[in-house]
């Protein structure tokens, strides 16, 4: 069933996230890095509900509102069994679970790496994913807690989702993944997706969505060669300065 998604800034450079199913106008909110700005975004959108929150991880800036949110709202709090170590949780799902907003089926995969535990949520169906901190435009996250080889293994795994997945990211690094992929990418078509990255937030334009399809044209950590090179090129990223 079709999906309804706001994207709102939120903190320095994270992505709030409100998602309603259509048929039903169940809503819920994807992490809760901050609290007022999502219940503000509630009342803008005039949906007049929230059912549940949906965690991808456990670091505070995707945790931080669960009480907050929870206490204004009556939603449940759905999310990894991580999540206990930062926020309230009501229901733990893992890898290969789904979760129902109304009529829509948002399937959960496990994706460690950045956290152990991280896991994304997809509507299949629909064609829409909420990634975390799992796979940004041009990027990927930071290994704070996983090994290269699990990391790999996670995007290899959203790779193989059809091209047109529409795929939401939970912060705004394009521009700084953009400057380290023209590092080790010198085709002209790289250079040109670059520059329209650029001008977007030279123009505070989102450049969140992207697709499945054009991260795996551009995404230097999508078209590593094979884990080896994916390790070399994520401590690359990690000292990069460009």
């Amino acid at each position: 069933m079709p999906l309804d998604v706001r994207l709102f800034p939120c903190l320095s450079d994270n992505y709030g996230f409100l998602v309603r199913d259509r048929d039903t106008g169940a809503v819920a909110a994807v992490d809760t890095p901050d609290a007022g700005v999502i219940l503000a975004e509630l009342e803008r959108s005039g949906w007049g509900r929230l059912d549940l929150i949906l965690n991808t991880h456990w670091h505070p800036d995707h945790t931080q509102g669960n009480a907050a949110v929870k206490a204004a709202t009556g939603c449940d709090i759905v999310g990894p069994e991580e999540v206990r170590r930062a926020a309230p949780l009501d229901r733990v799902v893992r890898g290969g679970e789904m979760v129902s907003l109304g009529e829509t089926a948002l399937e959960v995969t496990d994706t460690p790496g950045h956290t152990l535990g991280h896991i994304v949520y997809r509507d299949a169906a629909g064609g829409q994913a909420f990634v975390g901190d799992t796979l940004f435009a041009l990027g990927c996250g930071r290994l704070f807690e996983g090994t290269p080889e699990q990391m790999w293994d996670s995007l290899q795994g959203l790779a193989a989702w059809p091209d047109e997945t529409t795929v939401w990211c939970a912060h705004e690094y394009t521009a700084a993944n953009a400057r380290f992929a023209l590092s080790l990418d010198d085709r002209p078509e790289m250079a040109a997706h670059a520059a329209a990255v650029f001008a977007a937030r030279e123009h505070a334009r989102p450049t969140v969505p992207t697709t499945i399809g054009v991260e795996k044209a551009f995404n230097p950590f999508l078209r590593a060669a094979d884990v080896a090179d994916f390790a070399v090129r994520r401590a690359a990223k990690d000292g990069f300065a460009g």
